[in-house]
């Protein structure tokens, strides 16, 4: 069912603007009229670009995390009531407040409606959508366990957000801390110093190392300010495009691995990410070797996916899991270890389950724990850096 953009006038001659969904214009303005709603404009609503195979969505911002897994809960709880995919969508249609979303909800219902199945319309808007999503949705077609299907991936979806909320926390005042002491050294040295200058030059006298350093620093900073934000610029372009392919996003990703803080926390996360997607992808149906390969893809080192491809040629050859990733290094026992048995005794996915449950508590242990050491190490940082300026002048 097609869904209309319209503005109008309420009984209380509020102007309004909204959606409504309809079989075709002249019934949408029917049932405004009966609304008592005093139309003024109305057109048909659509996603921003269209392709032959349906249209599909070009904005993705829009649609938030939380907007998709509140939407995925409530999906489930119609679902899971007996209520049609069609008259689901419908209902979804009216409760979500995500305009974006509820004209992909639209175009979806329409395809369901044609006759296509829930997950191939999903597949339309890979943007909104991903993978996981399709392969779980179309698994839990597949069984008739559509509902528990959709309660996973909302809880998952909400999992992986709570995560990258606390870890956006944990980086927040950090992050702040140097953006404000950066903008603060440059304000000093660019307006303060060179005002000092002028006294220290009419003393005629021999002035320290330090205050030397702090002086020339200003006049560099004066002169070549255009320079530096080049340089910065420049070599932050040249450093993303090493990075980004070849020798270089291999050293950069083993550098990741191996940093003295941070690398443990990398291999936490990305553990706890594999061993959550891989169980909720298990335990909804999908296959191993599907599954492994989209946990692959949302792996974002090279390495660990490497690893994980090996898992994957293991297991099609009829071999084990557990074997290459403990061949790889990359991987904790803990996790080989649950991994064979659950290969062993055929729970893999519960013992995958407790892996990621064990990590999480780890990861946010560890967050907590960095982002009390990054504060008082920032505090440090602009407590040298101001006692460099005290003493030179």
């Amino acid at each position: 069912m097609p869904l209309y953009l319209y503005k109008g006038i309420n009984k209380s001659g509020k102007e309004i603007k909204s959606t409504i969904s309809s079989d075709s214009e002249s019934l949408a303005k029917q049932k405004l009229k009966s609304q008592g709603i005093l139309l003024t404009h109305i057109q048909l609503k659509k996603s921003e670009s269209a392709k032959s195979t349906g249209i599909r969505l070009g904005i993705t911002s829009s649609v938030s995390v939380d907007d998709l897994a509140l939407m995925t809960r409530q999906f489930a709880t119609l679902i899971k009531a007996k209520i049609q995919i069609v008259e689901a969508l419908t209902a979804l249609i009216e409760q979500t407040d995500n305009d974006i979303l509820r004209v992909v909800l639209a175009e979806v219902r329409q395809k369901v409606n044609e006759g296509i199945s829930l997950a191939q319309s999903l597949s339309e808007y890979p943007k909104v959508f991903n993978r996981i999503y399709v392969n779980m949705v179309e698994a839990g077609e597949a069984s008739g366990n559509l509902d528990v299907a959709l309660l996973r991936l909302a809880e998952f979806t909400e999992s992986q957000m709570k995560l990258k909320t606390k870890i956006r926390g944990a980086m927040t005042y950090p992050v702040l801390m140097a953006a404000f002491g950066f903008i603060m050294m440059n304000i000093i040295f660019i307006f303060v110093i060179p005002q000092i200058t002028k006294i220290f030059i009419s003393m005629k006298k021999e002035l320290p190392i330090q205050t030397k350093i702090c002086i020339a620093i200003s006049d560099f900073l004066q002169g070549y300010w255009w320079l530096v934000l080049i340089v910065l610029f420049l070599g932050q372009y040249m450093v993303r495009k090493y990075v980004s392919a070849g020798k270089g996003q291999s050293r950069w990703h083993s550098l990741q691995l191996s940093l003295p803080i941070f690398g443990n926390l990398t291999k936490m996360i990305n553990v706890e990410r594999l061993c959550s997607t891989l169980s909720t992808l298990l335990q909804s149906g999908v296959p191993i070797l599907t599954s492994i390969n989209i946990v692959k893809n949302l792996i974002p080192n090279v390495h660990l996916q490497g690893a994980l491809e090996d898992a994957r040629v293991s297991i099609s050859e009829g071999a084990s899991m557990a074997a290459p990733l403990r061949r790889s290094g990359y991987f904790p026992p803990l996790l080989t270890h649950m991994i064979d048995l659950g290969e062993k005794s055929g729970e893999l996915e519960e013992m995958l389950n407790i892996v990621a449950e064990n990590y999480q508590e780890q990861v946010d242990a560890k967050i907590q724990g960095l982002s009390s050491l990054l504060e008082p190490m920032m505090m440090i940082l602009l407590g040298i850096a101001v006692g460099f300026i005290v003493m030179s002048v």
